[in-house]
């Protein structure tokens, strides 16, 4: 082979180029300072192989990209095991031999606890991409950092489901750690502020054994609660699922939840672990996903193969991807702190001997932290920037367990809410969910455990009003039968539910007999957990529900007053003038008298009908009111005025005679049933003795409402009213019954037309049944009770048990006929007072003006002489005709008329007949 010769030229400029190349790699590698960087991994688990090759992908990739850096980060990795202890020793070999100036990790809350009080003794930051509980957020850890969400975030995400879909009751199943327990006060605090009930919290040991799970699970099953939140490490939560369905707990009917400490790693928890989960809904951060994760992924499996070759290494997860990104964050800040070459650490002075006494503090660690915290950058799982010391997150997605993997139900954000995609749109529906058992079908959330007791349901023993509850005990069989009005409405309140509920009716009775406990007390019974649920004639009221929960009522509410009622028929001989109150008859006499004045003022002084003496005036007065009442007026009015006031009156007339008659009718021919007493404060006043029923509130309603306590007696059935209300206060018996409107119906229906419920009514919450506190139970019984109330089964119930008579359901019209008062018509008469002022008014106005227009001719005629026709002389001055008339009709004149001359200043034909005045002739 020939090879061709390089010229001398040439080889020298190579060389001189290899050497110039070489010398530039020297001096940057000498420019180049290494940071010490400590690193707390589990080895024992297949999550801190992971971690560390994440760790390691990371420094290639940044310092490929950043070559320019002055810096380099050697991480000193430490295996922290999974004890507190070991995470504490590795922390203080990093601190006191390497001397490490951060440290990464460790993995676990309570790992992280011991080794922050660590990093806030020496300055040095601590930064966990795992730790999240709660509790590590605070100001007493100020060096500690977390690359990952806080548990608490997460909350808002989980009250949200529940909320969507209804359940009433959670209970919480945690590890025993400062993990498990971290989160648990928030998401107790946010179920409340959502009314879901938290009746207990089961809390599993990290090193549970399966037979003590088991027993807790167990413990689980027989409650009524079918919604699990689950929060605990994944290895923990895979030995609880796999429990919870060898018990038959992952089957139709179950709910569980379980929180992004699982969620985060579902693809990597195992096949079988898988199997048991099925149709668990899951909670996490929402990560898009991006090239860059990918490229990430590949070469995290690519390195973990190469380095554990023979092991089954799970996927990688979020945590996978934090550490990668806190890596890159850690040696950002390194290389913006221009750390100086000396070595910046101080001994701390004191006479401890120990590790801890002898550990020196870095004095450039709080700048190293600052510059950590306003770090900021796209990292391949998001944003990163710490906000409170911790990454945050608003979004996060909703996961449903199915088959080997899972499927994306939605997304949750805290701006709005649900969202069926991740460009975060608010929605509230979200996809529809296997649950497990493969039902599609929502679970109600509880149920009455198979393994437990029937749900007992406390009933009264009493002795009256059997008719609502009624208990009979067959003393051959010693069997108890439960019937009555209560029983029949609970029965068919618990059959329209839509799953089936066991239960049976408790006897409340003492020996053989009614119990002598009160309402009250029977319904602490409940309380007490006595027994599950207590139905009867029991009514809702405010201090009965601090302790227990009542359904909507199903009866009528409210408390009245129920009296004897005596028929009101009028026999008297005056019964005619009972009809009007005394103030109308008296407005109507006026009323006579004015009419008659006012005609009488208008008409006389042109009507002759009016004239006449003084006596005869009057009694036209008095007459003519009373004629045209009947419509036989006897004189004839002419003035427009007094027709007007004639006709209005004539009207009134109508009207006051057509209200008399139909009064007076209902009077002489209506039964009209008045009660005895209408008003409480009547007998207040009067000291009579008031009924109610025994061991009822009642009692306590009447002495609040100042009724002395020595006037109330008890009673106990319908038939003891009726026999005290008929005996009267005077005679040993009452004036009146107070009590709750069903029980005072039934006696009304039962002696109709005896009794009449009057008076204000005292608002109660009606009859209810009665729950535990914070029952599930209680939102679907009170629909169950809006379902049968308005449907026809309610119709039948109350025929069953108060028949079908409705003849006293009008007996309140009954009670309402008043006589006609003055109130009544006050209209009336006002307009008539009115329309006959203003013609009185426009009579004198009339009159007025005629007599000043009368006094101007008087003046005239009186300066003329009237001579007779035939000593007119041509030229005289002659009155008119109608100037005579006029002045004629003044009495002055007409007493002298034919005494005076008119002396005339031309001849004109003036004749007598000419004047029409009937005292004057000419």
């Amino acid at each position: 082979m020939l090879m061709k010769k390089i010229p001398c030229t040439n080889l020298y400029q190579y060389l001189s180029l290899c050497f110039i190349i070489l010398t530039s790699q020297v001096v940057l590698i000498k420019a180049q300072r290494t940071i010490d960087v400590g690193a707390l991994l589990d080895f024992t688990s297949p999550r801190g192989r992971a971690g560390q090759a994440a760790i390691s992908i990371a420094l290639e990739d940044f310092y490929a990209l950043n070559a320019n850096y002055s810096t380099r980060l050697a991480v000193h990795v430490r295996d922290c095991k999974q004890d507190d202890i070991s995470a504490a020793s590795a922390a203080i070999d990093l601190l006191k031999n390497i001397r490490v100036q951060a440290i990464i990790g460790p993995r676990t809350s309570t790992q992280a606890k011991f080794v922050s009080d660590l990093g806030n003794q020496t300055h040095i930051p601590i930064i966990s991409y795992s730790a999240t509980s709660p509790t590590l957020s605070s100001d007493h850890t100020p060096f500690f950092l977390r690359t990952t969400v806080n548990d608490s975030s997460q909350v808002g995400a989980i009250t949200a489901i529940v909320s969507h879909f209804g359940w009433h009751e959670a209970v919480p199943v945690y590890e025993d750690s400062d993990f498990g327990m971290g989160m648990i006060p928030y998401l107790v605090d946010s179920l409340q502020e959502i009314n879901t009930q938290v009746p207990y919290r089961s809390v599993i040991h990290s090193y549970a054994t399966d037979e003590q799970i088991k027993l807790e699970l167990l413990k689980l099953k027989t409650m009524p609660t079918r919604v699990f939140i689950v929060h605990m490490m994944s290895d923990l939560a895979a030995r609880i699922f796999s429990k919870a369905s060898e018990n038959d707990m992952m089957s139709a009917g179950y709910i569980w939840i379980i929180t992004d400490s699982i969620a985060n790693v579902i693809d990597s928890i195992g096949p079988l672990a898988i199997n048991s989960m099925q149709g668990v809904i899951g909670v996490r951060p929402y990560i898009e996903s991006t090239k860059k994760i990918a490229d990430f992924t590949r070469s995290l499996k690519s390195r973990l193969r190469q380095e554990n070759p023979n092991i089954d290494l799970p996927e990688p997860t979020v945590y996978d991807l934090w550490a990668y990104d806190t890596v890159w964050a850690v040696a950002m800040a390194v290389e913006n702190a221009h750390l100086p070459d000396e070595n910046e650490w101080v001994s701390q002075i004191g006479e401890n001997s120990t590790d801890l006494g002898r550990l020196s503090v870095f004095k450039t660690g709080t700048r190293l932290l600052n510059l950590i915290l306003d770090t900021a950058f796209d990292g391949i799982a998001g944003k990163f920037h710490l906000v409170d010391r911790q990454l945050q997150s608003s979004n996060f997605e909703i996961v449903n367990v199915i088959g080997k993997s899972y499927q994306q139900l939605g997304f949750w954000t805290t701006q709005v809410g649900f969202a069926s995609t991740p460009t975060f749109t608010a929605s509230s529906v979200l996809k529809p969910v296997i649950w497990p058992g493969h039902s599609t079908a929502t679970p109600k959330g509880w149920q009455i455990p198979t393994a437990g007791k029937k749900l007992r349901v406390g009933v009264p023993l009493k002795d009256g009003f059997q008719q609502f509850v009624k208990i009979e005990r067959n003393k051959v069989t010693n069997q108890t039968t439960v019937t009555g009005y209560c029983i029949d409405m609970f029965d068919a309140v618990m059959q329209s539910l839509p799953y089936y509920v066991p239960y049976e009716y408790v006897a409340l009775e003492d020996g053989d007999g009614p119990s002598n406990l009160t309402y009250t007390q029977m319904v602490e019974g409940v309380y007490l957990k006595k027994y599950d649920a207590f139905v009867g004639d029991t009514t809702i009221i405010a201090n009965r529900s601090l302790f227990v929960d009542f359904t909507l009522p199903y009866t009528d509410t409210g408390v009245q007053m129920v009296v004897p009622i005596r028929d009101k028929r009028s026999t008297s001989m005056w019964i005619f003038l009972k009809p009007l109150e005394d103030d109308l008859w008296l407005a109507i006499i006026l009323l006579f008298a004015y009419t008659g004045f006012v005609v009488w003022l208008i008409e006389h002084r042109s009507n002759v009908e009016f004239g006449g003496t003084r006596k005869q005036q009057l009694l036209n007065i008095s007459f003519f009111s009373f004629f045209t009442f009947l419509g036989i007026p006897k004189e004839r009015v002419l003035n427009n005025l007094s027709k007007f006031a004639v006709i209005n009156w004539m009207l009134v007339a109508w009207l006051l005679e057509k209200n008399y008659s139909a009064s007076l009718t209902s009077m002489m021919t209506v039964q009209r049933l008045q009660p005895t007493v209408s008003d409480i404060n009547v007998l207040l006043k009067s000291g009579e003795f008031i009924g109610y029923q025994h061991q009822s509130f009642v009692e306590d309603l009447l002495k609040s409402l100042n009724f002395d306590e020595n006037k109330l007696r008890s009673y106990s059935s319908s038939d003891q009213y009726a026999e005290a209300l008929s005996k009267g206060s005077a005679n040993g018996g009452v004036a009146a019954i107070f009590d709750e409107i069903p029980f005072l119906n039934l006696l009304i229906t039962e002696h109709c037309n005896q009794y009449a419920m009057v008076g204000r009514i005292y608002k109660t919450g009606g009859f209810g049944f009665v729950f535990q506190k914070g029952s599930p139970l209680v939102p679907d019984v009170s629909r169950a009770i809006l379902n049968v109330t308005e449907g026809d089964k309610i119709v039948e119930i109350n025929r069953a048990w108060f028949g079908d008579d409705v003849s006293c359901s009008t007996q309140e019209n009954t009670f309402n006929y008043d006589r006609l008062s003055f109130r009544s018509f006050r209209g009336v008469f006002l307009i008539t007072a009115v329309l006959w002022g203003l013609a009185l008014f426009i009579s004198v106005v009339l009159f007025l003006l005629k007599k000043i227009s009368a006094e101007n001719i008087s003046t005239k005629v009186r300066n003329v002489e009237v001579l007779p026709f035939s000593e007119h002389k041509e030229g005289d001055q002659v009155a008119s005709s109608t100037e005579v008339i006029n002045y004629a009709h003044e009495d002055d004149v007409g007493e002298n008329w034919g005494t005076n001359k008119i002396n005339v200043s031309q001849k004109v034909a003036f004749q007598a007949e000419e004047l029409s005045y009937p005292e004057a002739s000419c």
